[in-house]
């Protein structure tokens, strides 16, 4: 009997997204490259969550 893969969350909840940005900010070596990513995922999650027609668009 095959497993079941796990099925993604359909919204990510702003813990979510702290667990995940810090996990990829932690392991990245350079200090530069932790601002330049950190920035983007700002820049990113503040336009997505500005976004309504995303923000209530739920994924199967």
């Amino acid at each position: 009997m095959a497993k079941r893969a796990k099925k993604p969350k359909g919204v990510l909840k702003l813990p979510d997204l702290d667990y995940s940005k810090s996990a990829v900010l932690n392991s990245l070596p350079s200090l530069n490259s932790r601002r330049s990513y950190e920035h983007a995922i700002r820049d990113f999650t503040e336009w997505y969550c500005s976004e309504p027609a995303l923000r209530s668009t739920k994924q199967s």
